[in-house]
């Protein structure tokens, strides 16, 4: 089973380029994120004609998530437990029933958090700290999972070409780096780096001053595995060319595949 996590900053801009990559990638399963679609708004057609069943939590114009799979989904949820105030699209979950197992698929889309300080780093903090009860609930229950997508965290200096541009960033900012540690430090395992500890190796390039010829990038999109699922994984890697291709994504796809 290859599950895939792809910020693919709105589905209208990248209504030629996803389909493409689906196409050549064949993942079974893509957690989506900033589709910036209502869900009514969302072009399914193009990814069930594809054999993808579509579950998509939009919001217009920003954020929103989805899920596409070629295998069943059940008991599909949206939104972060933990806040019922919280009205930005950024949360989904399904069970995905593979030959052999069932996993259950976290799609999230971490919020930025920028400017540091101010409200909506607060927001980002609070919004980890769920993050953990949730995957605290989940390791409760015995449930495999997993937890991909855009996590907005630069975990370590080898994440980014040049740390020292982002030491007061939310992104890499040492109470943002605590809380994504708090959560892997549960149990679970970040699945890229298990596979590739070399550093260069990223997720993300601006658009701006031509950051992605010179490589000057972030590895921010992320795949945090309990230890059911780590024991299933058979490998993991990033999609860096897709960054190189007609109107691309700032974010690049990043996935794992499992003996599921």
């Amino acid at each position: 089973m290859k599950i895939a996590t792809f910020n693919i900053n709105g589905i209208k801009a990248r209504a030629a380029a996803l389909p493409d990559w689906l196409d050549e990638a064949q993942p079974d399963v893509v957690l989506l994120q900033e589709i910036k679609s209502v869900d009514e708004g969302f072009p399914r057609e193009l990814f069930e004609e594809r054999g993808y069943n579509v579950e998509v939590h939009g919001q217009k114009s920003f954020n929103g998530v989805g899920i596409l799979s070629k295998l069943p989904l059940e008991d599909v949820t949206r939104g972060l437990p933990g806040d019922d105030s919280d009205e930005q699209a950024r949360w989904i979950e399904a069970t995905v029933v593979g030959e052999h197992h069932a996993v259950r698929l976290c799609g999230l889309y971490l919020p930025n958090g920028n400017p540091v300080p101010g409200p909506k780093y607060d927001y980002k903090l609070a919004w980890m700290a769920r993050m953990q009860q949730r995957a605290e609930a989940l390791l409760a229950e015995e449930m495999p999972f997993l937890m991909a997508g855009d996590y907005n965290i630069i975990p370590q200096a080898e994440d980014a070409a040049r740390p020292d541009a982002w030491r007061e960033d939310a992104l890499f900012r040492l109470e943002s780096r605590e809380a994504y540690r708090r959560i892997l430090n549960l149990g679970l395992t970040e699945a890229f780096r298990t596979r590739d500890p070399r550093p260069g190796q990223y997720s993300f390039w601006d658009y701006q001053a031509g950051a992605w010829n010179r490589n000057d990038g972030i590895r921010i999109d992320h795949v945090l595995m309990s230890a059911a699922v780590a024991d299933m994984m058979t490998d993991a890697g990033i999609d860096r060319d897709v960054r190189g291709r007609e109107k691309p994504s700032d974010h690049v796809p990043v996935w794992v595949e499992l003996a599921a």
